[in-house]
């Protein structure tokens, strides 16, 4: 089922910086709606953040910090989609997080990854691909469905 036309939408251009986090949490906070249940909104934020973070820290490790992140949120009355494109070395999230779900069974307290268990947990769809114009997008969609 396709999406009906957004009920907000925006987009946001920072450098790679952890500090333009604070940026990254002032601009989705414009977008939220009260309509739409709090847990909601603290999962796809959690999300949002965890992805951000990640684009810095991992997909643009070796890159200058003038390097750009772009991101965009989309608000439908059921859902929300987020996108965040980075310049980094593609990966494949898919089996790295089947990877690492199977070493938090076996150590739940290690650290590294953590992230991408979190958007997979906090969202209901998460994809990352390389795109043609050799940037990567990591999709994220969550319902609000299962959220109350």
């Amino acid at each position: 089922m396709l999406n009906p036309r957004p009920l907000k939408q925006s987009h946001l251009q920072v450098t790679t910086d952890l500090n333009a986090v604070a940026e990254v949490l002032q601009w989705f906070e414009k977008l939220i709606l009260p309509q739409l249940p709090d847990r909601f909104w603290r999962a796809c934020q959690l999300a949002l953040v965890e992805g951000f973070t990640n684009a810095v820290r991992h997909a643009h490790r070796d890159l200058p910090k003038t390097t750009p992140i772009e991101l965009e949120l989309k608000v439908f009355p059921q859902s929300m989609e987020m996108r965040i494109w980075d310049r980094g070395k593609p990966f494949d999230l898919l089996n790295k997080l089947q990877s690492l779900l199977g070493e938090q069974d076996k150590d739940p307290f290690r650290e590294n990854g953590r992230g991408l268990i979190f958007m997979s947990k906090s969202t209901d769809e998460l994809s990352y691909e390389r795109l043609s114009d050799n940037r990567n997008c990591l999709f994220m969609r969550k319902s609000v469905e299962g959220s109350e």
